[in-house]
């Protein structure tokens, strides 16, 4: 998976989309600005969550931060691996994704963005 294969929120988040499931991760502008990840703080299976809802929190060495569904929907898998190797995020964010989802909504797509337009509004 790459930059170009997913849709991104403004608040970082991005969220691969297959049918009605979507995996969820961080970008790798968030991942570089949180600097090392040391931990993460990750939500349950079966876990419901609206749009914008904060559904888990990463700590790093220089912050902790909140991370925000960018669809409503039930968390399906949790990245265990991030349990032991939050770290891996900060190696590779697009493949070490953090959440999976059942979409509920997927019209709420149209409110998220390509990577062309993500990146421009960066700063």
């Amino acid at each position: 998976m790459t930059k170009y294969d997913v849709l991104y929120s403004d608040t970082h988040e991005w969220i691969k989309i297959d049918g009605n499931k979507g995996i969820v991760g961080i970008s790798s502008y968030a991942a570089m600005h949180l600097g090392d990840i040391v931990f993460f703080d990750l939500p349950s299976v079966g876990t419901k969550f609206n749009k914008g809802d904060v559904f888990a929190a990463v700590e790093s060495v220089k912050s902790a931060s909140d991370l925000y569904m960018p669809l409503s929907g039930t968390v399906t898998k949790v990245n265990e691996a991030l349990v032991d190797h939050p770290e891996l995020v900060n190696e590779d964010p697009f493949n070490n994704w953090i959440v999976e989802i059942e979409i509920s909504n997927p019209n709420e797509s149209n409110e998220l963005m390509d990577v062309e337009k993500y990146e421009g509004q960066l700063d």
